[in-house]
C-alpha cells in the first residue's frame, strides 16, 4: 500500500497560516548541539517532519538523550554520548546528515559515517566540505560507501570555497569550532540558516564573526556547553505558502515570517502584479489579480531560492505570457515539469532552464512528487486544478512540511490522505 495525498481544487483559500522552524536550519542546528561538552541544549520550535525523525535515531545511535518537552522543545543532551559508527539507514535517507561529519570530526577529531543520501537534484559532491576538513589537519579515506576522517589535531587555516556551499560552510564552521588558532572561511554561504547555526553555537561558548558575509572567522575554544535557542521561520515554507495564496488565495496572511529572507521572492511577484502587503512579520495577499509572465534565475542567497523555483512554476502557468526559469543551483531540478504538464501545463524544458506558456487551465491527474520542492509545486497546482489530483510519493513532501494538509485545510482547502495500492 502506498499513500497519497488528494487535493480536490477550486477551494479559495482564507484565514491565517503560521510557518514553521527552519527546516535547513533545523537539520544543522541538531548536529551542532552534539558539540556541547556540558549540558543539554534545548531547541524550540522544531518541525514535525520526517527529516527530524531522521536525525532524531541518528542521536540515539551516538548514545544521546533526546526527547520533547511539553512545550514541544527538542532537548539534546550529549553528556553519556559515544563516537560511534554512523551506518544506519537514517543516513541514507537524509542528506543533511553529513553534518555529524564536521560536528564529529570538531569534538572527537574522528568520524566514521556512510555516505548520505536525499532528494536527487543532479550531482551533489560534498568535495568542499572534504577540502575544507583537509586543510584543518584532518585525512580523509573513503571505503565501499564508508567515510573515515580523522586528525591528531585539527589546527586554523585560511579555507577559500570555489562555491558558496551552504553545506560546506556550515560543516566546516562545526569542525573549526574546536581547531587551534583561527580558521578563516572565505567565499562562505550567506544564507540566513548559516547565521542561525553560528548564532546558536556562539550561545554553546563559540567565538565566530562574520556569518551571513561572504568571510567568516572561527577562533578555536576549549569547550562548548548547552543553551536555549529558537529557530528562526522557515523561508522556503513561508514562500511556499506564499506562493500557493497568490495561486488559490482570497484573503489570506502568511505569519511568522522575517520578509527580509524573502525579498527575491516577494519581488518577483510584485512584478507578477500579485496584490500584497508586507508587514513586519506577516505577508497578507489578496487573490484574484491578473498575473504577467516573468523571468527567474536561481542564485545562491540573497538571490532568488533554488527551493522556490518549482513551487513558483506552478504560478507561473497561470501568468498571461511566456516566462522561463533558469537554474544555476541544480541543474536536474526539472522533474516537477513533467508532472505539471500531465495537469494542463505548457511547459518546455532544456535544461538549466525552461519555458513556461500561459495561462492554461489545470485538472486534476495522477501525478508524482520526484523530490521535496516538486510535491510543493504539484499541492500548489492542484489548489487551482479542476477536479481532484493524487499525488504519488508523499514523503518527500513530509520531509520538508509539517502538517502541510491540516494548514490548508484550515484555510479552506480540501486535502486528505489516502492508501492505494
Amino acid at each position: 500500500m502506498r499513500r497519497v495525498f488528494k487535493i480536490e481544487g477550486k477551494h479559495k483559500l482564507n484565514g491565517r497560516v503560521r510557518v514553521s522552524g527552519s527546516k535547513n536550519a533545523t537539520v544543522a542546528l541538531i548536529p551542532a548541539a552534539i558539540l556541547s561538552k556540558e549540558g543539554p541544549v534545548t531547541i524550540c520550535d522544531v518541525p514535525n517532519i520526517s527529516d527530524v525523525d531522521c536525525l532524531t535515531i541518528l542521536l540515539k545511535e551516538l548514545n544521546i538523550e533526546v526527547f520533547q518537552n511539553a512545550q514541544g522543545h527538542l532537548i539534546i543532551d550529549p553528556t553519556n554520548m559515544k563516537n560511534t559508527i554512523l551506518e544506519h539507514n537514517a543516513v541514507t535517507k537524509l542528506r543533511a546528515s553529513y553534518y555529524f561529519m564536521g560536528a564529529l570530526l570538531g569534538k572527537y577529531k574522528d568520524v566514521k559515517i556512510r555516505m548520505s543520501g536525499g532528494c536527487y537534484l543532479g550531482p551533489r559532491p560534498i568535495d568542499l566540505h572534504l577540502k575544507g576538513f583537509e586543510a584543518l589537519g584532518a585525512t580523509v579515506d573513503y571505503d565501499r560507501g564508508l567515510y573515515h576522517i580523522y586528525a591528531d589535531e585539527l589546527i586554523g587555516d585560511r579555507i577559500y570555497l570555489d562555491i558558496a556551499s551552504v553545506g560546506a560552510t556550515i560543516n566546516i564552521m562545526m569542525a573549526a569550532v574546536y581547531a587551534k588558532g583561527r580558521t578563516i572561511i572565505d567565499n562562505a554561504a550567506k544564507e540566513p540558516e548559516i547565521i542561525d547555526v553560528a548564532t546558536m553555537l556562539n550561545k554553546m561558548g563559540a567565538r565566530i564573526r562574520g556569518a551571513g558575509t561572504a568571510t567568516i572567522t572561527i577562533d578555536g575554544v576549549e569547550s562548548l556547553t548547552g543553551c536555549f535557542h529558537e529557530i528562526i521561520p522557515d523561508r522556503i515554507e513561508a514562500g511556499t505558502f506564499i506562493i500557493m495564496a497568490a495561486a488559490a488565495g482570497e484573503d489570506m496572511v502568511v505569519e511568522n515570517i522575517i520578509p527580509q529572507h524573502l525579498e527575491s521572492l516577494l519581488s518577483k511577484l510584485k512584478e507578477m502584479n500579485v496584490d500584497m502587503e508586507v508587514n513586519i512579520d506577516n505577508v497578507r495577499i489578496h487573490g484574484g489579480n491578473k498575473l504577467k509572465a516573468v523571468d527567474i534565475q536561481t542564485q545562491t542567497y540573497p538571490g532568488f531560492a533554488t527551493d522556490l523555483q518549482q513551487p513558483l512554476t506552478a504560478l507561473l502557468t497561470q501568468a498571461e505570457g511566456i516566462s522561463t526559469v533558469r537554474e544555476t543551483i541544480y541543474a536536474e531540478r526539472f522533474k516537477h515539469c513533467p508532472e505539471l504538464n500531465r495537469m494542463g501545463a505548457n511547459i518546455i524544458v532544456n535544461i538549466p532552464s525552461s519555458t513556461i506558456a500561459g495561462p492554461t487551465p489545470l485538472y486534476g491527474v495522477e501525478v508524482t512528487a520526484t523530490d521535496l520542492r516538486c510535491g510543493a509545486s504539484l499541492v500548489a497546482a492542484a489548489l487551482m486544478a479542476d477536479g481532484v489530483t493524487t499525488i504519488y510519493d508523499i514523503e518527500h513532501i513530509e520531509r520538508g512540511y509539517e502538517n502541510l494538509d491540516g494548514k490548508l485545510n484550515a484555510l479552506g482547502a480540501k486535502m486528505w490522505k489516502e492508501e492505494v495500492e
